[in-house]
């Protein structure tokens, strides 16, 4: 019979690897799928495509921003995160001033955020006044088109801290702006402007209030502001926390509306 050829003593049996080197073991392929580029490359695109769609969303459609001052107490506290509506007015090209189409202006009465025209920090106010409107305040009250706002149920709401450290005694009441009312706060003796006589607001400018009149920095400030400046409008707190109690949540707040 012809002689049958030995094993090849450079393979193994079918399927295995080459003699002389050892099986990759669970623990090798676990490292190799381990390795930082390999690793990178499964998470970074999903990172970029959630990037890539919420920035513009919030840039344009919706955003969320914490409030990080009481110029808007009481009816936004220090603390809570406010969801903005940004389709609100009309719908914007993403990360510009720039308008699609607008579809409605805003109103007195709506809290809006808006771009200071001083340094354009981002800021939450009440419009009080449009384009147009003469608006006047004297010891506080405001005068809209020659006819005073009503207020009712000034009460007293305890002490609250001011910017220089004292904790000054403060008063609440409603005012009624248009045919809604909304709560306004006072701090007696406090310095600051709360009399001013009247003026006209200029065509596509709006003038705001902060709701907590004596510790807000505002149109009485700042001017009129422009149109083109505003992003959105307030519409609900998101979430709140009381950084005065080591951010504890304020559950009772979560999701409430705001007027």
């Amino acid at each position: 019979m012809p002689e049958q050829p030995g094993p090849d003593p450079t393979r193994g049996p079918v399927g295995t690897e080459p003699a002389g080197s050892e099986p990759e073991s669970e623990s090798t392929r676990a490292r190799r799928a381990r390795h930082p580029i390999l690793a990178f490359g499964a998470w970074i695109l999903p990172a970029l495509l959630a990037v890539v769609v919420i920035v513009p969303l919030r840039s344009a459609v919706a955003d969320w921003n914490d409030v990080p001052s009481g110029s808007m107490w009481p009816t936004i506290l220090e603390g809570d995160r406010i969801f903005v509506d940004k389709l609100a007015y009309g719908l914007r090209v993403p990360f510009t001033t720039t308008w699609l189409r607008r579809w409605e202006e805003p109103a007195r009465g709506d809290i809006i955020t808006f771009a200071s025209p001083k340094d354009g920090a981002r800021l939450v106010k009440r419009v009080i006044a449009l384009p147009g409107d003469r608006i006047a305040m004297h010891d506080n009250r405001l005068t809209l088109n020659g006819h005073p706002l009503d207020y009712e149920n000034v009460d007293e709401a305890g002490a609250r801290p001011v910017p220089d450290g004292r904790r000054l005694r403060m008063l609440v009441a409603t005012e009624q702006l248009q045919d809604a009312w909304h709560d306004v706060a006072f701090t007696p003796g406090l310095v600051g402007i709360d009399s001013f006589e009247e003026i006209l607001v200029p065509d596509d400018h709006y003038f705001f209030l902060g709701d907590n009149r004596d510790q807000s920095f505002d149109s009485r400030f700042l001017g009129t502001v422009a149109r083109e400046k505003i992003y959105g409008r307030v519409t609900h707190v998101a979430l709140s926390v009381d950084p005065a109690r080591s951010y504890r949540p304020r559950f009772e707040r979560w999701f409430t509306a705001l007027r």
